[in-house]
């Protein structure tokens, strides 16, 4: 007998425009609460079944170095500029149930990935909790 499975590295629903807002705000305020001064701003966007979330930093100066063809304002604000990406989440109809994935910067890629609660699934917060670990570093 064939069964029904929900897979987190597949399918989910497009994410309703109020579940965006709400989300993005949930995912602010907890950032906010728990990483102040990890990151200088967050980029949360959804597309289809899935909210990204990236973050940016304020980058380390260069010292002496000087980068070629670009002057040390250019070099920091160019840093400025580049996203950190954290994760992906995949929606699935359930606001505290997401499927997670990791970006990993080793294969460049979303990979599926467990939570820090033990399972593929969690909520926006658990997810950013997970994927805070390369604001920590």
């Amino acid at each position: 007998m064939r069964g029904w499975v929900r897979d987190s590295s597949a399918g989910g629903v497009k994410v309703p425009a109020t579940v965006q807002a709400r989300v993005a705000k949930r995912i602010e305020a907890f950032a906010a609460a728990h990483y102040a001064g990890k990151y200088t701003r967050l980029d949360i966007r959804f597309r289809g079944t899935f909210c990204y979330i990236d973050a940016y930093t304020e980058p380390d100066p260069p010292g002496d170095y000087v980068p070629f063809n670009e002057t040390r304002d250019e070099y920091m604000e160019r840093l400025r500029n580049l996203p950190l990406h954290l994760c992906r989440l995949r929606y699935f109809g359930d606001e505290e149930s997401w499927g997670f994935a990791f970006y990993t910067y080793s294969q460049e890629k979303y990979e599926l990935c467990y939570l820090d609660n033990g399972t593929f699934y969690g909520s926006p917060e658990e997810a950013f909790r997970t994927a805070a670990v390369y604001l920590c570093g």
